[in-house]
């Protein structure tokens, strides 16, 4: 029976793991994951300068193939990334007593009955990433989830009022969010054939749902049974990501985990399943996991940005034709996470 855990962090110092932590063999990512004398060369995942005009073109080639890319030059301002991370971090220091304070209302898995997933929590598959895991075993992560956008579904009375700063910090964030993902669309639409702003209205326009999460992966004694966050593909369009220093997530390709590595100053974008179906399969949802460090911690700040829950979502008629003929169903966007987070045919 699984073990009930007041954080993964006051297991950092046991020596050992828990075994509903400890992954199936399969699943370890080892010492040395998919990485043999006969592993082909580390192909580098995309860069992408988003001061340079053929950064859309570019942008469409990498969720062609990768479902990944990572963008500098992105107009986020350093002290705006800088005071999310300092709030972030100061929130992961406060005593366990205040941080519970805000502990999600289910304690348990993916979609709880009543609908919430805002909280701050402990080892769970996270909502909009993969459906739960098969085996019943806990991510080695504390988190903490709320909305940031549009004003009619953010709670306020579920962010931290400490640290000091907090909600300014997230806020102000979110803003920028909400530019790039206009920006990113755009672009992705181009590649795709279709107007700037396709996508974005695809996704809701101004209704575009923005979640806001901090990962906290504290230094674990046994890293290589374990993992941070379990393979999966996101359920929202676009996730950007927001990394520390402390290197550990990897995106599947060609049958193999890569590496992603720390480009300073850069965000990760990952391709979710709604612009895979969206563009009927063109752009990739990209597979990735976290893996977890002996030593140091690693913590990022994943902005999810979803259609609203009554949206259908499905491939763009332009895409979806008699020689291209569609791949996936329309269907409410809350409609798809319910299927996926309950293991349903979707």
């Amino acid at each position: 029976m699984a073990g009930v855990y007041e954080s993964v962090l006051a297991l950092s110092n046991s020596g050992t793991v828990p075994p509903d932590f400890v992954r199936s063999a399969q699943d370890q990512p080892g010492p040395n994951a998919f990485r043999g004398d006969s592993a082909p060369p580390e192909a580098p995942l995309p860069v992408i300068d988003m001061s340079r005009p053929e950064c859309g073109a570019l942008m469409a080639d990498a969720a062609t193939e990768w479902g990944l890319f990572q963008v500098v030059n992105h107009g986020v301002p350093a002290a705006a990334v800088s005071e999310l991370q300092r709030v972030g971090r100061n929130f992961f220091a406060l005593p366990r007593e205040e941080k519970e304070q805000h502990r999600t209302g289910s304690g348990s898995s993916v979609y709880p009955a009543t609908g919430s997933i805002e909280g701050y929590g402990i080892g769970i598959t996270g909502p909009r990433g993969s459906s739960r895991d098969l085996e019943g075993k806990k991510n080695w992560e504390d988190y903490l989830f709320h909305y940031v956008a549009p004003p009619t579904v953010v709670n306020h009375d579920i962010w931290p009022k400490n640290p000091a700063g907090y909600r300014e910090a997230n806020e102000e964030y979110c803003r920028h969010m909400q530019r790039l993902t206009r920006e990113l669309f755009g672009h992705l639409s181009l590649g795709l054939g279709l107007e700037k702003d396709a996508m974005s209205e695809a996704f809701g326009g101004d209704q575009l749902v923005l979640l806001q999460k901090i990962s906290y992966y504290p230094p674990c004694p046994q890293p290589e049974v374990t993992l941070g966050i379990a393979p999966h593909t996101d359920m929202c369009a676009v996730t950007v990501l927001l990394p520390n220093d402390v290197e550990g997530l990897q995106i599947f390709k060609d049958g193999r985990w890569h590496d992603v590595k720390h480009v300073p100053e850069a965000l990760i974008i990952f391709m979710g399943d709604q612009i895979e179906i969206l563009s009927n399969g063109r752009y990739k949802a990209a597979k990735h996991r976290v893996t977890v460090n002996k030593e140091k911690t690693r913590m990022s700040w994943p902005t999810f940005v979803e259609p609203p829950g009554e949206l259908v979502v499905g491939p763009h008629q332009q895409l979806a034709a008699a020689d291209s003929p569609a791949k996936y169903k329309p269907k409410k966007y809350k409609d798809y996470q319910f299927c996926k987070s309950n293991l349903l045919p979707q």
